[in-house]
């Protein structure tokens, strides 16, 4: 190994007591591929056990906590005991291959597609469409707060399954505008309750599911068992979730011991939009406000390991790669190795079979231009 690189390969103790061999992790993406029943399919663990050798840490696409929290066609779900077997086939096949398997766990509210929640029945946080996405044309319906508490309790309930299942931990989803975020979010969120109406009132509920996750945690788990907590810095939308909003979210979660906060980012370099005025990164802007409380993890548009390199010198404490580790399963090998002139950074348009990745998501892959840099 080229030594200029050996901080990516430094372990990291979290605060639960899990050691992560090293700071590289499989970033969570949504691959479409589950079996109808919810699942995990044969093509998922075939290309999650592509990806988990030489990873530090793998954290799974989004499982649904709730029947009516389905984001995705093709996504697997965490809402029953039922799936307790096809979960621990997915921590299992992780695992074997040297890497801690985290579940991120997830509601889409106003963002489920209605032909995907029963009755077509879609919620969020109050009776706001969302500007963009595959439900911008549905009005949904405003949790009643009995609602709500039965969702945080699917939380608490989803986690319970994960770690009966083998999983080293979970990611609580907060980003990326799914139920969580529509709780903090000013858009989504105009209720004038105790969920709702002042930005300390729009946390109620992300803080809720992350102390019924700890609760959990503390109830049922016999070995350590972390909980990172993902998140998105800034919304587009006006009234939206700006940059101030952000600092006030990570201050609250910074103390939480929490084992690790997730920026959800497509570029890692990224500025503020609003609300704050700093020509510094965002991630470096949430770093100067978690103050080494907390471990961070950034992500977005890291495809050498230069590019790595240059992210670490910022400080952050991980870093997760997700198109990358598609695009070339063996990055983190190739890098440990002294291979690192032989990784692949350009999606092959022949490569689906050598890479393992299922039809669903190649075919995503290929027909959105732009999502992944692409070699005809």
């Amino acid at each position: 190994m080229n030594t200029k690189y050996s901080l990516l390969f430094e372990s990291i103790g979290l605060r639960s007591g899990i050691q992560v061999e090293n700071r590289v992790v499989m970033a969570p993406m949504t691959n479409f591929s589950s079996n109808p029943d919810g699942t995990v399919s044969e093509d998922e663990l075939a290309y999650y056990r592509r990806r988990s050798n030489g990873v530090g840490m793998v954290v799974t696409a989004c499982a649904y906590v709730t029947r009516n929290g389905k984001g995705f066609p093709g996504e697997f779900a965490c809402d029953h005991d039922d799936f307790i077997p096809s979960l621990q086939s997915l921590a299992s096949t992780i695992k074997e291959q040297g890497a801690k398997a985290v579940l991120q766990i997830f509601h889409g509210g106003r963002m489920c597609p209605p032909d995907l929640v029963p009755n077509g029945r879609i919620v969020s946080a109050s009776a706001i469409p969302a500007e963009q996405g595959t439900s911008s044309d549905t009005i949904p319906d405003a949790l009643t707060e009995e609602e709500i508490q039965s969702i945080i309790q699917d939380f608490g309930a989803a986690t319970r399954r994960a770690i009966e299942a083998g999983f080293d931990g979970v990611e609580i989803h907060g980003a990326n505008g799914y139920l969580i975020q529509q709780f903090f979010s000013p858009h989504s969120n105009r209720r004038n309750d105790q969920y709702g109406g002042s930005l300390e009132k729009r946390l109620t509920f992300p803080l809720a599911v992350v102390d019924e996750v700890k609760r959990t945690i503390a109830d049922h788990a016999s070995q350590p068992f972390l909980v990172g907590y993902r998140f998105s810095p800034e919304e587009p939308e006006t009234p939206g979730i700006t940059m101030a909003d952000t600092l006030k979210l990570v201050d609250v979660l910074a103390d939480k011991d929490l084992d690790y906060l997730h920026v959800s980012l497509n570029q890692y370099w990224s500025t503020p939009r609003r609300g704050i005025e700093d020509s510094r990164t965002r991630l470096e802007v949430i770093q100067e406000k978690v103050a080494n409380r907390v471990p961070i993890i950034g992500v977005g548009s890291i495809y050498t390991p230069d590019d790595a390199l240059k992210a670490f010198e910022t400080g952050v404490d991980m870093i997760a790669i997700g198109r990358e580790i598609i695009i070339d399963p063996d990055w983190v090998m190739k890098v440990k190795e002294g291979n690192e002139s032989e990784i692949e950074t350009k999606l092959k348009k022949d490569a689906q079979n050598r890479l393992v990745v299922p039809d669903p998501l190649w075919q995503a892959i290929i027909n959105t231009p732009g999502w992944f840099p692409i070699e005809d």
